[in-house]
């Protein structure tokens, strides 16, 4: 495996072992103890997903699992926890608007198929992993953008809602004040939930669910949607999902970068710190910009990485919702 010199750079932090239990979950910091990437797995039930929020969406994931469902219900479900919820400001209801003050959503989905839909720019639908749900089952399609991807869900019985809340509403009203354009991903901007899972037939699914960077131009997309960029699964393989600044990722077509790299035998830890240096050669100023990587592969073993700190992601595994700070660059 070749290795970049800049990675002679990276020092592994020193964290502690202790956590906090949340109901059945349990966040961590982090450590040899508790790091799930490199640990040996069997069959499912696993899911990971990106940021705090995971937990959540981890959990109501599990569950569809643990009642003998399928990685592609789960995944759906879980990150509609996140969708749903009006105080997160990065996806979903409630997140932030573009600079015109339009909230607009962007979600990919993929099963162990191969299948995938996905969304893009659509406005007023709460759920838009379920839309691109039934792009990936209802059409010959897979993205649907725009007013036409509204109309679709429209047409099949999704109830159109205004997504700006009041919070969301003031936070663009204060950005209005300076009107500066610098959409910057940052630990108060997560932007995304991905999520990944593995059902106990070792069947593997994704899902991908943004509001974008807050105060975006309009119509600006960015890798969520995308597939092979934001999302990717290969059932023989494993399966991966990013964070951050989607241009960054869209350019490296991260998500599928990652999957190849486990397929040519990169654990997942690898292979996501190796998609974050591709991104980081070429690029001589990053530090405004954030990309985190999670991966799980057909092992059992899950992997994330990321360019700065603050990126944090939460594995449900052998029974336990655990949050764990990711390693960087």
């Amino acid at each position: 495996m070749t290795q970049i010199n800049r990675r002679n750079f990276i020092k592994k932090s020193a964290l502690t072992a202790s956590g906090v239990l949340v109901g059945s979950s349990l966040i961590a910091k982090g450590g040899p103890a508790l790091q799930p990437s490199g640990e040996k797995g069997g069959a499912g039930p696993i899911v990971i997903s990106t940021w705090k929020h995971g937990i959540e969406a981890n959990e109501a994931a599990m569950q569809v699992l643990l009642n003998n469902g399928n990685a592609l219900d789960a995944v759906e479900t879980g990150v509609k926890v996140t969708e749903a919820d009006p105080e997160n400001m990065s996806v979903g209801l409630g997140g932030l608007p573009d600079r015109e003050g339009n909230v607009t959503l962007d979600a990919s989905i993929i099963d162990s198929q191969g299948n995938c839909g996905s969304v893009a720019f659509l406005e007023h639908i709460v759920h838009p992993i379920s839309v691109a749900r039934l792009v990936m089952e209802k059409t010959p399609h897979v993205m649907l953008v725009g007013q036409g991807a509204l109309q679709f869900a429209l047409d099949n019985g999704f109830e159109k809602k205004n997504l700006l809340t009041a919070k969301a509403k003031k936070k663009w009203e204060e950005w209005l004040i300076n009107n500066k354009y610098e959409p910057v991903p940052n630990i108060e901007n997560h932007d995304t939930i991905g999520l990944i899972a593995m059902d106990k037939n070792g069947d593997m699914a994704g899902a991908c669910t943004t509001s974008g960077m807050g105060f975006k131009m309009r119509g600006r997309v960015g890798d969520s949607p995308i597939i092979g960029a934001g999302l990717f699964v290969d059932n023989e393989v494993g399966g991966a999902t990013a964070t951050g600044t989607g241009e960054l990722v869209m350019k490296t077509v991260g998500s599928f970068l990652v999957v190849e790299l486990m397929r040519n035998g990169y654990t997942p830890q690898a292979a996501c710190k190796e998609a974050v240096n591709r991104i980081i050669k070429g690029n001589n100023n990053l530090s405004n910009s954030q990309v985190g990587y999670i991966a799980l592969n057909k092992n059992g073993e899950t992997g994330a990485y990321c360019l700065q700190p603050g990126f944090n992601y939460a594995v449900f595994k052998n029974n336990i919702n655990q949050l764990f700070d990711s390693e960087s660059y």
